[in-house]
């Protein structure tokens, strides 16, 4: 068996003296790992960082074997990545998800060009949250957690929509909500295709997000506690830098 492809780096992690096991997400072969021969040394390490890009050849003997990797640079994001806070907590917000949240061996290649072009906008701190934000909300539709924004759960009605059921991921009016308005989730009007009034907008939004990310898509794993307290974890430091943004 062998395929190339094209793949983002989400994790490596040593494997006998000198190879490592490489996690990827590709286009075409979703998450998939591997064996890199030789890829401690100095020649692999500097293109190995999480969301650097690669283009790869995998092959072994029968399909549902580790396999081993071949490897071409072509992109690296680490520096603009370590350029600011808010990029080095974003990338590793990313990509910790992926390798948590996606099933092995599952192509999505629609998403893959969704995360492919997030990536390509860290460091742009005036345009990533927001891209964040919807890359999150499409991640969520992926796994099969999508929020239904189209109308209210109670009423019916498609206008003046004003929170979300934490359970259910649908939308509510104000009218609709009564007297269960505060145990509701805010309904930032960007989460409606809107454009952000500010910063702020964006955050309470991805503190809605957050609630389904963490207690829905990271309930629905296997090993659920390590994996639901990996996921809080990978969003925390995120979530921090963008108070901070808002705050300042």
């Amino acid at each position: 068996m062998e395929w190339r492809d094209t793949g983002i780096v989400l994790s490596t992690r040593k494997h006998g003296e000198t190879s490592l096991i490489l996690d990827v997400f590709t286009p075409n072969h979703g998450r998939h790992s591997g064996m890199l021969r030789g890829g401690v040394s100095r020649r692999h390490t500097p293109h190995l960082q999480p969301g650097g890009q690669l283009d790869l050849s995998w092959r072994a003997r029968l399909e549902d074997q580790l396999g081993t990797f071949t490897i071409e640079p072509q992109r690296s994001r680490a520096a603009t990545a370590m350029a600011d806070r808010l990029s080095l907590s974003g990338l590793n917000t990313v990509v910790s998800l992926l390798a948590l949240c996606l099933p092995e061996r599952a192509p999505y290649p629609a998403f893959y060009e969704k995360t492919e072009a997030l990536l390509d906008l860290l460091g742009q701190t005036d345009v990533w949250p927001l891209a964040y934000l919807q890359w999150e909300m499409e991640l969520l539709r992926e796994m099969g957690f999508g929020l239904d924004l189209n109308a209210c759960a109670v009423t019916g009605a498609n206008d003046h929509l004003a929170y979300i059921s934490p359970r259910t991921g649908r939308a509510v009016t104000a009218s609709g909500a009564g007297e269960w308005a505060d145990r509701l989730l805010p309904l930032p009007p960007v989460m409606l295709g809107e454009s952000p009034r500010d910063d702020l907008e964006i955050l309470t939004a991805l503190q809605t997000t957050g609630h389904f990310v963490e207690n829905h898509l990271g309930a629905s794993l296997h090993d659920i506690s390590k994996r639901a307290t990996s996921i809080a974890s990978a969003r925390e430091a995120f979530m921090d830098r963008m108070t901070r943004l808002v705050q300042s």
